[in-house]
């Protein structure tokens, strides 16, 4: 009885580090990378392609055409979405922290719980996007277009509103902590810090420019 206990004893005494350790997978992507019949590159062509769940992270998908495509829970954190094309796209709780976004179109696009924290978005196109419950957090915005967006309980803490156009857009239970709206269009905004600034806006400015030079 004493060997018998020895033994089981002996057999559940695994070291912490190795009942806890982690596995890392480090093989390359292949090479070409295909998901679903869509080839992940530059400049891919994969209108209405189904990449929900798919792991894209770090993906250079620079000036890829992805209208209409189902990216429900896909993995973009760090891709290169430079100029890439998503109008329309599906990307409800898809994680894109820290996206590389200049100049990303995504018109008309799902993004419901998506997380944006840290994306570099400078130009991107935002209208008629629905932001509900997505989280923008210290996300970098300058000269963004959201005409007619939707941020519904969406999280905008330190966001960089830089000369963003924020007309006609929605705003509504969003977390505004240390988000900075300097020189932003507002105009028909719904909730949006119409007061966030003092004095005139570059909009403003150039506004009464044109109408003196009229």
């Amino acid at each position: 009885m004493r060997i018998i206990l020895s033994l089981l004893a002996a057999s559940l005494a695994v070291p912490p580090a190795t009942a806890q350790m982690l596995i890392t997978n480090v093989e390359e992507r292949p090479d070409p990378w295909i998901v679903n019949g869509c080839r992940i590159g530059p400049k891919a062509s994969c209108p209405g392609a189904d990449l929900r769940f798919a792991d894209l992270a770090n993906a250079d998908l620079s000036g890829a055409d992805l209208t209409g495509a189902k990216l429900a829970r896909a993995d973009l954190r760090h891709a290169n979405l430079t100029g890439a094309k998503l109008t329309s796209a599906d990307l409800d709780g898809a994680r894109m922290s820290t996206a590389f976004m200049g100049g990303t179109r995504l018109e008309g696009a799902s993004l419901r719980g998506t997380d944006l924290s840290f994306v570099r978005a400078a130009k991107a196109r935002f209208d008629r996007s629905d932001m509900t419950a997505a989280t923008l957090e210290k996300a970098l915005l300058k000269g963004a277009s959201f005409q007619d967006a939707r941020f519904i309980n969406t999280d905008l803490m330190e966001a960089k509103f830089y000369e963003a156009d924020l007309e006609r857009a929605v705003m509504d239970g969003v977390q505004l902590r240390f988000a900075v709206f300097q020189d932003a269009w507002m105009k028909d905004c719904r909730g949006c810090p119409t007061h966030w600034q003092n004095g005139d806006t570059v909009w403003q400015t150039e506004e009464r420019e044109r109408q003196r030079n009229q």
